[in-house]
């Protein structure tokens, strides 16, 4: 196995994970996602990580901004603690059977389905427009629930690779009808266990770049609360037209990877 050449340590390096880290976390404050689907691209793209490198370095980058994030959201009552548990522990189980079915598959038309997935999503959010006064209350439907959804979510960030919140979000605001502001709150809380034992076994296999994921992380961790105030004073539906535009970005990424999958075979 060849191994991987790490981008040349420089002030440009730095200057540009500070960067990603601002919007990353911007991102993660407003929408309650991880922030990986804009880092590791940016990552690729901008300072030539391979792509296993920039996944590892995202992730670590990760663990921070979701903290932060969650105690945000956390200070207004915006977290549900116990469903986002129960939503990170199954999403464990689920990442180890999406692993596992990650050979048997084919990526290219799971990343069609996904972007389906999305678009319909994304339709949706203009039809329902969130309760800023609704709870995701356990009850014994909600319970299963919730476990169904963080298996599902396991499953498709170990055959994709794409972050919990793009699921659990738009799950939670148009499933379970939660307030977005929880829905985005309690998707931060169920990142953290997965980033940190996702983290463990990266820097096990030297998928880290340890340096450039504390710019990032501690860059992120200045905006996160930024764009969660922001969405805090967004009106829900303008929320959720920022959320489908945010959603179109993610699903023009999965597009074009479907595209080279297919031209590479």
């Amino acid at each position: 196995m060849i191994p991987e050449t790490r981008p040349t340590r420089s002030a440009r390096l730095y200057l540009v994970c500070i960067g990603v880290g601002l919007l990353a976390g911007l991102m993660s404050g407003l929408f309650g996602v991880g922030g990986g689907t804009v880092i590791v691209p940016l990552l690729v793209l901008l300072l030539g990580f391979d792509q296993r490198l920039g996944a590892g370095t995202s992730l670590a980058a990760i663990v921070p901004t979701a903290s932060v994030g969650v105690i945000t959201y956390a200070i207004d009552g915006h977290v549900a603690w116990l469903p986002a548990l129960i939503l990170a522990a199954f999403a464990v189980v689920g990442a180890q059977i999406g692993t596992w079915l990650l050979p048997k598959l084919s990526q290219t038309a799971l990343r069609w389905a996904f972007v389906a997935f999305l678009v319909v999503v994304m339709v949706s959010l203009f039809f329902v427009i969130p309760s800023r006064d609704a709870e995701l209350e356990l009850t014994w439907i909600t319970g299963p629930g919730l476990a169904l959804l963080g298996v599902i979510t396991g499953i498709l960030a170990g055959l994709l690779g794409v972050g919990g919140g793009i699921i659990v979000v738009p799950a939670l605001l148009l499933l379970f009808g939660t307030s977005d502001l929880i829905a985005k709150g309690t998707s931060l809380l169920m990142m953290i266990p997965t980033a940190i034992s996702g983290t463990v076994g990266n820097l096990r296999r030297s998928n880290v770049d340890v340096r450039a994921a504390l710019f990032i992380g501690v860059a992120a961790c200045l905006t996160t609360p930024v764009g969660a105030l922001i969405a805090k004073f967004v009106d829900p539906f303008v929320g959720n037209v920022l959320f489908a535009i945010f959603l179109v970005f993610i699903a023009s990424q999965m597009a074009v990877k479907a595209v080279r999958g297919r031209h590479q075979r």
